[in-house]
Parts: structure tokens; C-alpha cells; sequence
């Protein structure tokens, strides 16, 4: 079995609609949002091994901000991917590490849950998935493979689902300032 985590960048910073999309770094939420799935993924029980990343510079941004102390690869395949892009960059992992870690964005990594969780596998976690996948949000699969190579659709079960409203309601959608 091997362990597939999935984090979304956090809330990016649109103040300057003139930036590159890939320039766009993180508003204050976005850095608070950033701070606190962190210390959720810091204290999560999971060793993660290496942190394939979007080179974009909210990805960037989340990871400092996250405080993260994980080997990292940035891969420019995966700004913006779709599921099928990402899938081709896990299926490449090499040395076949057991924990791996994707900063990336949507509908991309909302896009991967759907295509690796077998239908027999969805639970309640996967209709809050189906729902949305907001920003800083984490998730885990275990992923019924022995070698990243095999990692198919259908492969995984999700087994964590943390958004940072979930560690601090100031994050959640309905707050207003």
C-alpha cells in the first residue's frame, strides 16, 4: 500500500489583476489558511517521503507558509493539470517511496480523487469531495498499489479530509469581513 496526500494551494491573492496567474502569490487568509493545514499535515501521522509541487508561486507560498519539512520536487506538469496529467506524474515517482505528498490546484486534484477512489470505496468523505475541494485543503488516500508505476483509477480509498475551516471557523466561506 502507499499514501497519497493532496494539497491544495491556499487562498491566492487577486489584488493585482495585471499578475500572471502563475505569478500570484497568497492573500492574509490565504497565509493564515496556509499556517494552520501545516500544523494539521506537521501532525498528521504520516512521514511524508518527498512533496511533488506546482512551481506557481501560491504553491510556493502555501508550502513556506505550511512550515513543511519534506523533500521537494517542482514540476512544472503540474500547474493547473487535469487528473490524467497528474495520474502520468505519480505513475514517474521514483524509488517507489511509500508516502507522497501533491501541491497542486483544481479542479485538477479534485479531478484525481474521483479517478483513483473506486466506486466501492466512496464514503462520506468523498461526497464532501464531490461537494467541493476548497483552498489549503488536505486529503489522504491509501492507494492498493505496491509500485508507484501501478497507480491506476480505481486504485484508492480516501481516508482524510481536512479543510482549514475545519481547524479554525475565521476560514470558513461563510465568514465575512
Amino acid at each position: 500500500m502507499k499514501r497519497l496526500g493532496l494539497l491544495r494551494h491556499a487562498k491566492s491573492d487577486w489584488s493585482d489583476v495585471s499578475q500572471r496567474d502563475f505569478d500570484r502569490g497568497l492573500n492574509n487568509r490565504g497565509r493564515r489558511g496556509a499556517a494552520k493545514i501545516g500544523e494539521h499535515i506537521r501532525d498528521y501521522s504520516v512521514k511524508w517521503d518527498v512533496l511533488l509541487a506546482s512551481p506557481a508561486e501560491r504553491v510556493k507560498d502555501t508550502i513556506d507558509g505550511a512550515r513543511l519539512q519534506i523533500p521537494i520536487q517542482w514540476d512544472e506538469h503540474i500547474y493547473l493539470a487535469e487528473s490524467g496529467t497528474l495520474l502520468h506524474v505519480l505513475q514517474g515517482v521514483e524509488g517507489d517511496p511509500d508516502a507522497v505528498l501533491l501541491a497542486g490546484h483544481n479542479p485538477g486534484l479534485q479531478e484525481l480523487v474521483f479517478d483513483l477512489v473506486a466506486a466501492e470505496n466512496e464514503n462520506a468523505l468523498f461526497s464532501e469531495v464531490a461537494e467541493k475541494y476548497p483552498t489549503a485543503t488536505f486529503a489522504v488516500l491509501e492507494l492498493d498499489i505496491d509500485r508507484w508505476a501501478d497507480c491506476q483509477p480505481g486504485c484508492g480509498k480516501l481516508v482524510h479530509l481536512t479543510r482549514p475551516r475545519d481547524l479554525d471557523p475565521e476560514l470558513g466561506p461563510e465568514r465575512v469581513r
